[in-house]
């Protein structure tokens, strides 16, 4: 099965970007795309450590030719080409299946929100590690922590963008990374609040939708009476900003829209620059921003991010892009065969069948309708 999946990476793409980056420089017999595949292997099976890796493999030397593999290492040759070999590799790598993987999953629809427009979705997670081995990476309270910015589209669950740093870096430091589209939602939570980067995606077009501050100071321009209490709406209204910096940092009219959640009762209020769509739309698009969460809890309990292969910044950051690579790859099997398993389910599968001799296909597609069978010369009961 592991070698069914393999056939899922775009082989001539992944070797051009080596060959951008010289990645393959005096290698004799761990090339990159061995290195990939050890990783690959690792993630897919919930390895614990490069020795994990190496030991399942070579106990398994006999079929590694099958498997995709030109020849197993050491657990000293796979670590210290982590150290070395450049992350950008898999980092563009990851885009490269990006661009692949996302146009698969055009037709899914974001719960509670018709609309055409793409709808992206930003946070980020904190991955805790030891600041004595990863002197690097720096956090809050003298504590050691990597952070992964991501920006998802919530069509399919798909990444769209990812930043690793280390845990000081703010939120809000990624939308100066974020080339704004036109006509696209980006939805996020209040601590991406800084008004002077919202007023750049407004001038390109592009609609934003947010948790406002409980200490934002604004009046109110105009009110829609027009609201539907039964679904949860306290207000709509029109307002500007009047704080001394917030107002000339973003000058034009916002739109509040006040909620009140039906399950914990919470009071919540959102502000967008969008004033076509309903105001329960808006808080429907605020609500699905929820499935970055899910993303990021599906990341570190079903792929091996936790717990590190290595401790340098390039080791960090080439796992946690295999690993992304690895999410991907497998978002991209769930697609071509219409599996109706989800994205654990099929990860579940492949964790304990990686070496089965089963047809991943047959295992996978959804079942064919029974389709029963009438004599011709039966006579109709109904006639």
């Amino acid at each position: 099965m592991f070698s069914q999946v393999v056939d899922f990476v775009p082989r001539y793409e992944f070797d051009k970007i080596v060959a951008k980056y010289n990645g393959n420089y005096h290698t004799r017999e761990l090339s990159c795309y061995n290195q990939f595949l050890h990783l690959l292997f690792g993630q897919l099976t919930g390895c614990s450590s490069l020795r994990e890796i190496c030991l399942c493999l070579e106990a398994h030397k006999s079929i590694l030719y099958h498997l995709g593999f030109s020849k197993t290492v050491d657990s000293t040759s796979l670590s210290r080409a982590n150290e070395r070999r450049s992350w950008r590799i898999y980092e563009e790598f990851g885009y490269l299946l990006i661009g692949i993987v996302r146009p698969l999953y055009y037709y899914d629809k974001v719960p509670d929100v018709p609309l055409p427009n793409d709808v992206l979705a930003l946070d980020s997670t904190t991955i805790s590690v030891s600041i004595r081995l990863c002197a690097w990476a720096l956090g809050k309270y003298s504590r050691g922590a990597v952070k992964m910015h991501t920006v998802m589209d919530l069509r399919g669950s798909i990444p769209v963008f990812i930043h690793v740093t280390d845990g000081r870096c703010h939120d809000r430091n990624l939308l100066d990374l974020i080339d704004p589209v036109p006509f696209t939602f980006y939805v996020m939570d209040k601590a991406y609040i800084d008004f002077a980067s919202l007023a750049r995606f407004d001038a390109a077009g592009s609609f934003f939708v947010t948790r406002a501050k409980d200490n934002m100071r604004y009046e109110v321009v105009e009110r829609n009476y027009n609201v539907d209490e039964s679904c949860g709406l306290l207000g709509d209204c029109t307002v500007n900003l009047t704080g001394v910096k917030t107002a000339k940092l973003y000058p034009k009219p916002l739109r509040l829209v006040e909620y009140r959640d039906p399950d914990s009762g919470e009071g919540l209020r959102f502000i967008t620059n969008n004033f076509e769509i309903t105001a329960l739309e808006v808080a429907n698009i605020y609500r699905n921003r929820w499935q970055i969460e899910v993303f990021f809890k599906w990341i570190k309990q079903n792929i091996v991010v936790k717990t590190l292969w290595g401790y340098s910044e390039n080791a960090v950051k080439t796992q946690l892009w295999v690993a992304i690579c690895a999410y991907l790859v497998v978002a991209r099997i769930k697609a071509t065969y219409n599996s109706t398993y989800s994205i654990t389910e099929i990860l579940s599968i492949l964790h304990v069948s990686a070496l089965e001799k089963t047809s991943l296909k047959e295992l996978l597609s959804p079942p064919e309708p029974l389709i029963q069978n009438h004599d011709v010369n039966e006579p109709n009961l109904f006639d």
